[in-house]
């Protein structure tokens, strides 16, 4: 099958080069008749032609263009040119003198004006070599524009499918981390075999639910992130009892806003592993708004310096998603002294549309 097709294509293709030469055929005797009663002469001269110009065309198309042109070899497709056209001039000189000796019988005057005038004949020739040489680069060139954004197509294709993986392992880094994490705390209680245990099962049930189900999408409503945020702050107020001091406030203004998964939490969890207890207690203010899909979220821990010169793989790892995510369209802020430590975001939100 595909050996039939191949033959098809192949006389097709020369098929349109008989024709074409065919085409060139008419168009030389008409020129060169131009004047001339001698039709026969005419055609005679024509058809001697004939093998020159098709010479220099394929030479052209077949061997200077592709070979040194389009591969930058300028110097050697000048040379080869030069030579080509010296060639090609001698023939179309010796094409004259037949035309001279065997159709006009050594008389000058009865040799058709225009094969008289070795600038027409040549230009006649070369017009020709130039149009198919323009065709034969058009051609090229869209050819090549093709597999360029084919090409494009593929590099993009596969950048796309390494910013998911990234993206994949940066949340399996995170999963582990919050697990293990809010696992100890139950661990204690059911030492403990407190009365808490249950509602901190539900609770935990709640966020692997979110971290199994939901953080897999691209981007989840900010109302499941907060609201996942409220389960992980009573889980910790359940372990820290009365030395934790938190305080909350989110104010959104659309249910349709959009953020990547697990994006604020990783920030809520190191403020919790992470903060330091002053007077007594661990302070946690924690404030996110978004207004006109922007999104802005301040969280601020009581903290010592020197705590924080290892903060875990969360914060480093949500820089690197937020860069994934959305590029130039976040700014991101951290600070930090002697009594606390501080992050805020301002995110835009639609950008993440066109980014995941």
């Amino acid at each position: 099958m595909l050996e039939k097709r191949f033959l098809l294509k192949k006389l097709g293709q020369l098929l349109l080069h008989i024709l074409f030469w065919c085409a060139v055929l008419i168009f030389f005797t008409y020129f060169f008749g131009t004047d001339s009663t001698h039709f026969n002469n005419v055609l005679a001269f024509s058809l001697f032609l004939m093998p020159i110009t098709i010479a220099t065309t394929y030479v052209s198309i077949y061997k200077l263009i592709p070979d040194y042109l389009v591969t930058k070899r300028y110097f050697l497709f000048v040379l080869y040119s030069v030579y080509t056209l010296i060639i090609s001039a001698y023939l179309i000189m010796l094409s004259i003198f037949f035309s001279l000796i065997y159709l006009s019988n050594f008389k000058y005057d009865q040799m058709n004006p225009i094969t008289k005038n070795l600038v027409f004949v040549m230009t006649s020739v070369y017009l020709i070599v130039v149009i198919v040489s323009a065709f034969k680069l058009l051609k090229a060139n869209l050819r090549n524009s093709t597999k360029t954004n084919l090409l494009e197509k593929k590099i993009l294709q596969t950048q796309l499918k390494l910013k998911e993986q990234e993206l994949n392992y940066l949340k399996m880094q995170i999963h582990p981390h919050f697990l293990f994490n809010t696992l100890n705390t139950m661990y204690g209680f059911a030492l403990k075999k407190a009365d808490e245990t249950p509602e901190m099962i539900l609770k935990l049930s709640n966020l692997l639910d979110y971290l199994l189900y939901q953080a897999d999408k691209p981007f989840v409503s900010l109302t499941e992130e907060i609201s996942h945020i409220k389960d992980y702050i009573a889980l910790e107020q359940l372990r820290f009892n009365d030395t934790l001091e938190v305080c909350f406030s989110s104010e959104h203004s659309s249910e349709t806003t959009k953020i990547s998964p697990m994006l604020l939490m990783p920030f809520v969890e190191n403020s919790f592993k992470h903060g330091a207890i002053k007077n007594g207690a661990l302070k946690v203010d924690i404030t996110i708004s978004c207004i006109d899909e922007i999104l802005l979220f301040n969280i601020k821990n009581t903290s010592y310096k020197a705590t924080n010169s290892q903060h875990g793989i969360g914060l480093d790892n949500i820089k690197k998603r937020l860069e994934l995510l959305y590029e130039d369209n976040y700014k991101l802020n951290i600070a930090e002294n002697d009594t606390f430590f501080e992050v805020t975001l301002r995110l835009n939100t639609k950008s993440i549309a066109t980014n995941v």
